[in-house]
């Protein structure tokens, strides 16, 4: 499955949602558990930034979700996703390094939605879900993670 190429049924636009759902869920867990270092650390501004960040990765994931409801297919449970990352990813303890991941976090979501509604717009396929309602979702995450981008850019700038 690409999203180079149009999406042509509703179980590929099911399962690219359930991309964007891991990513958020891999995000929201991410941000939640750099936010409790920085916060002990005593660093506000990236724990603000964190914080908001991973709630907005959790808003992201049930918009999805309700998409992925109308389209009647399962997701893959947060508690599960957040089990793996604490298991397997490391924070780096450099205020530098989170805010870096963090960075590329929100430009690899920004890019996915991106490449996403490119590919429902490129199609002529009737999904079962209301195609203004996935886009404009989409679109809305869309704009949320170029946000993040900055936001975190402009944080990373300062410090410099």
């Amino acid at each position: 499955m690409s999203l180079t190429q149009p999406i042509a049924s509703d179980h590929q636009l099911a399962r690219l949602l359930q991309i964007g759902i891991v990513l958020e869920e891999v995000i929201e867990a991410r941000a939640g558990k750099h936010a409790t270092e920085t916060d002990e650390a005593g660093d506000d501004d990236i724990t603000e930034l964190l914080e908001s960040a991973s709630a907005e990765s959790a808003r992201h994931r049930r918009r999805l979700e309700n998409l992925l409801d109308d389209l009647d297919a399962e997701t893959v449970p947060f508690e599960e996703i957040q089990m793996l990352v604490e298991a397997q990813y490391e924070a780096d303890e450099e205020f530098d390094g989170v805010l870096y991941d963090q960075l590329c976090n929100e430009e690899t979501a920004y890019k996915f939605y991106d490449d996403l509604i490119d590919s429902i717009e490129a199609s002529e396929t009737g999904f079962s879900v209301d195609r203004g309602r996935l886009l404009d979702t989409l679109r809305l995450i869309r704009e949320e993670e170029a946000e993040g981008v900055e936001e975190v850019t402009e944080l990373m700038e300062a410090r410099l």
